[in-house]
């Protein structure tokens, strides 16, 4: 029978756990993990917290962890060029209030929930992916994948794919599209703040 040396062992050890660490080091990871952590916490705050007192505590994660302007730049499309500054100033700030309550509508509540961050993250291209997974007591995992760019200095989320698939940034770009092609940008702001203000009363 074959016996491996405690140094050759030793070896096989670190050639497994080096990938593994070299990973999970990653600074694309930190920020999903702050934002997975920071989701958590609203939902354990619940009904306490209320929407209003939800927003407020996930509003500075938000704020570390994704690039609005970038975002609310790429969503606009197009437009975004022939916009005046004083207009994309309104739609950052509509698409960060859009961001920041949505997370604190459909997180309200926990019972038992939990949010495990992939230790893998994906090179695309200069962008990273990273993926979750948040499990719920007698339901199928919901896979939730965060795709972050270096601005900088700073790995910043730029688009959230549901089920690993579905783009976010791409379904509001069409949306946005139809609202700009009719209204302008003026109509885009007026529709992002509806949105936000969605099931506030």
């Amino acid at each position: 029978m074959f016996r491996p040396s405690s140094s050759a062992l030793g070896v096989a050890l670190i050639m497994l756990v080096a990938p593994a660490t070299a990973q999970a080091a990653d600074p694309a990871r930190a920020p999903v993990q702050s934002l997975s952590d920071g989701l958590i916490g609203i939902m354990k705050g619940g009904a306490k917290l209320g929407l209003s007192g939800r927003a407020a505590q996930i509003a500075p994660v938000v704020d570390r962890v994704f690039d609005i302007p970038l975002m609310t730049r790429l969503a606009v499309g197009p437009a975004w060029l022939s916009t005046s500054a004083a207009d994309q100033a309104a739609l950052v700030a509509a698409f960060r209030k859009l961001t920041i309550n949505e997370y604190a509508r459909n997180f309200d509540s926990w019972a038992g929930q939990a949010i495990s961050v992939s230790d893998k993250v994906e090179v695309r291209g200069t962008d990273r992916l990273v993926k979750t997974s948040l499990t719920q007591p007698g339901e199928d995992p919901v896979s939730i994948a965060y795709r972050l760019r270096q601005t900088g200095g700073d790995w910043r989320v730029i688009d959230v794919f549901f089920k690993n698939s579905i783009s976010q940034l791409t379904t509001r770009r069409a949306d946005f599209a139809a609202i700009v092609a009719k209204g302008g940008a003026k109509a885009l702001i007026a529709h992002i703040n509806r949105l936000a203000e969605k099931g506030a009363s």
